[in-house]
This record gives C-alpha cells, sequence and structure tokens, in this order.
C-alpha cells in the first residue's frame, strides 16, 4: 500500500502535510479547515471532468487523511515533534470521505464554485500551481490544462502571459515545448477541449429535461392523487347521506289499523239483523 507521504508528494508535490495545505505550522484549527476547504474543493470528484474524476478522487481523499490528522490535537502533536502518524487507522477512517467531508462543510452549490473561481484566477494561489505543473511536466501546456483548476483553453492567452513573466524572473526554467510549441499540437488540444465542451453542454441539456420530466411526472402524480382523493370525498359524502336517509326512514313510526272489540262486531251483526227483517 502507498504510503500517505508518498501520495502527498505524488499528488501535490510535497511531502508535509502543512505543504500540501499550504499553511504554516503555527496554523490554528479555523485555519486549517479552511485551507482544506479550499483545496479538496478544488479537486471534489462531484465538480470535476469525467477524464481527471479517478485523480481527483485520489487526491480528495489523501487531503481528507491530512486534515484528519492536523484537525485532532493529539495526532497533530504526535506528527509536530516526530513526524509520525497511525496510517492504518487514518486509511480505515477515511475509507468514507465523501460522507467525512459532508460532516464538515455545507453542500456545494454551483455558486459557490464559480465564486470560488473568481477569487482563485489570478491569485497567489493560482500561479503557485501554474510553477508546479509547469516545472512537473516541463512546459507541457496539455498537462498544465488538465493540472490547474478552472482551466481550459480559453485561458492560454492568459497562462502564456504568466509563465513568460516567470521565465523572465528567472523564476521557472525555459521550456522549449511551452515557447516553441508545435502548431498540430495546439490545434489537437482545440478540438479536444471543443469535443468535451460540446459533450458537456449535451449532458447538461440532457440533465435539464429529465428535471423538466420529473417535475411534469411529479406534478401529474399530484393532480392524480388530488382527484383521487375529491372523488373519494364524494363517494363518502354519496354514502353518508344514503344513510342519513334510510336512518330518518326507520325512525319514522308506522300506523297500526285498530282491531275491532267483540262489543262492535255484536253490535254489526244485530245492524245487519235488523234490516233482513
Amino acid at each position: 500500500m502507498t504510503s500517505l507521504l508518498d501520495l502527498c508528494e505524488q499528488y501535490f508535490g510535497a511531502r508535509d502535510f502543512y505543504e500540501v495545505l499550504k499553511i504554516p505550522r503555527t496554523a490554528n484549527d479555523k485555519q486549517v479547515k479552511k485551507a482544506y476547504h479550499q483545496l479538496s474543493l478544488l479537486v471534489h470528484p462531484d465538480r470535476v471532468e469525467e477524464s481527471i474524476k479517478a485523480e481527483a478522487t485520489e487526491k480528495f481523499k489523501v487531503l481528507g487523511r491530512i486534515h484528519s490528522i492536523l484537525s485532532d490535537s493529539e495526532k497533530r502533536k504526535i506528527y509536530d515533534q516526530s513526524g509520525e502518524y497511525d496510517e492504518e487507522s487514518e486509511e480505515v477512517m477515511m475509507r468514507n470521505w465523501a460522507d467525512y467531508w459532508k460532516t464538515l462543510f455545507k453542500k456545494i452549490s454551483v455558486e459557490d464554485i464559480n465564486n470560488y473561481e473568481k477569487k482563485y484566477k489570478g491569485s497567489e494561489i493560482e500561479i503557485k500551481d501554474l510553477k508546479r505543473a509547469y516545472v512537473d511536466s516541463k512546459g507541457d501546456m496539455d498537462y498544465i490544462l488538465e493540472s490547474v483548476p478552472f482551466t481550459d483553453c480559453d485561458d492560454e492567452p492568459r497562462i502564456h502571459s504568466i509563465i513568460r513573466d516567470l521565465i523572465e524572473k528567472n523564476e521557472v526554467p525555459e521550456y522549449k515545448a511551452f515557447t516553441e510549441e508545435d502548431e498540430k499540437k495546439k490545434q489537437r488540444r482545440k478540438r479536444k477541449w471543443a469535443k468535451e465542451a460540446e459533450e458537456a453542454e449535451r449532458l447538461e441539456k440532457m440533465l435539464k429535461i429529465e428535471n423538466e420530466e420529473n417535475a411534469a411526472a411529479n406534478d401529474l402524480t399530484l393532480a392524480i392523487q388530488k382527484r383521487n382523493q375529491a372523488r373519494a370525498g364524494q363517494s363518502d359524502k354519496f354514502f353518508d347521506s344514503l344513510i342519513d336517509k334510510y336512518a330518518k326512514m326507520a325512525e319514522k313510526p308506522t300506523r297500526k289499523k285498530s282491531t275491532p272489540t267483540r262489543g262492535t262486531k255484536a253490535a254489526k251483526t244485530a245492524k245487519k239483523t235488523k234490516k233482513r227483517t
């Protein structure tokens, strides 16, 4: 199993947890959490393109493990004093890295991403990321665009300007792969990005249609439920009226025919006899 330090160096170019988060060793808990949030936001697997989702997931897990150490006073004390940490316990704990992240921060919205992008572009953090990607790839623009967040072919003129300025200041070496990039390579990159942008737009439209269909289906279901409830109410009223009707009929007293007494019968017989005589 690859150690956490090796993963730090592989994905972030540093073996020190504080260097990965870009904070001083004196940083307080709030600063640690803020740095972790900013970096994890850049590599959140749900917010990157499909082509780099696997790598972003690994970076995200590494950042989570670092934060779990530096945010625990006892673990941080041991790490600060000896550089040691419990590799196995951190690996086990961070298997549910997504759940861990959700317990620390609110749900990310598109607005959150857009706002951070505005702060990130042109910042010192972006320039450091550009320097690292430029040096690591020896001037490969394809690698730079894939490694540095919020960049695409439209950003190339801006990136060229920043890196050329760094070259002139002798902050980074000059690589011909960058300063004399082959025109065909540039065109291939532009076609690739255009295709990916087209695919992203298509998926966005499909998602919008799916959401609209789901909303329509929900509206239809709600309408049917309301209609069924109305019908049920009408049926209840109908049966209630029948019950009331027959209940009242049952309550009405019935007329009884009077039964003639023996005296009355005798009188009628006497009258009939009298008439005959």
